[in-house]
């Protein structure tokens, strides 16, 4: 089957293939399925001088590389801000879009949820655009406590590196305004595809609540909350099995 990992913040499709930080759930993927991964604009291999970094533009990308591969029918495993993309392409794609597995994902960004204590959006943005890809930076530091709480030094490191060769700090900071004014509420009540959605119950990156609101509004699908303080289970934890367990079952069957 084939399974397209649709785009998410800061990707590099060759880089990725060897960094730990995400590279076990790739190598997992395309041992068992048709892994199809892409970069999206200001990102990776692909262009990085681009002006228009909407959301639409992003769904244009992913329709562009199912139309490209001819591919008539696939899964959708949409990560972070890749779960409001696959959300969209599964309403306007019922008949291609066969499964839906979607993980630590929002329908609603930062900008659209309620008020939360803490950093406003305005300063986290600063604060990347100064410490991109710099593994002492205080923006490093903030985002590991939301994303690997536990990170050892090696895999700031490797987290680090990947926000180097990915992307830009300007392109980050265009594109995380972008995904913070991302609106898919309405559009759940209309999936009709099979839905399997999963979050980390101490994700401090995009808090568990939105992935249960997701399943909740999503007709039917399956919630599988993870004992893991990550925002992706990572392979040396106990969550890491019922991760990828959930997902080959899933797309299995």
């Amino acid at each position: 089957m084939p399974v397209i990992r649709p785009c998410r913040w800061f990707t590099h499709v060759e880089h990725e293939w060897h960094n730990p930080f995400r590279a076990d759930l790739y190598h997992f993927l395309a041992d068992r399925f048709r892994l199809i991964r892409y970069d999206g604009r200001c990102n990776g291999l692909s262009d990085w001088n681009v002006g228009d970094v909407s959301f639409k533009a992003l769904q244009h990308d992913l329709e562009t590389v199912v139309d490209a591969l001819d591919l008539h029918s696939y899964a959708l495993l949409g990560i972070s801000q890749g779960s409001s993309l696959s959300i969209a392409h599964a309403v306007h794609y019922p008949e291609r879009v066969s499964k839906l597995v979607l993980h630590g994902g929002y329908a609603l960004g930062w900008s659209k949820r309620a008020p939360r204590k803490g950093l406003d959006v305005k300063t986290f943005l600063t604060l990347m655009r100064e410490g991109w890809g710099d593994e002492h930076s205080s923006f490093q530091k903030m985002l590991c406590t939301g994303m690997l709480p536990k990170a050892s030094t090696e895999m700031i490191h490797w987290l680090a590196e990947l926000q180097r060769v990915a992307s830009s700090p300007e392109n980050t900071v265009r594109l995380r305004s972008t995904f913070d004014e991302i609106d898919v509420i309405d559009l759940l009540p209309r999936v009709s595809t099979p839905t399997l959605v999963m979050h980390c119950r101490h994700d401090n990156l995009v808090p568990f609540e939105e992935g249960r609101r997701i399943a909740t509004l999503i007709p039917n699908a399956r919630f599988v909350a993870l004992e893991s303080e990550n925002h992706v289970p990572l392979p040396d934890e106990p969550a890491w099995q019922s991760f990828i367990l959930e997902i080959e079952a899933f797309l299995s069957h």
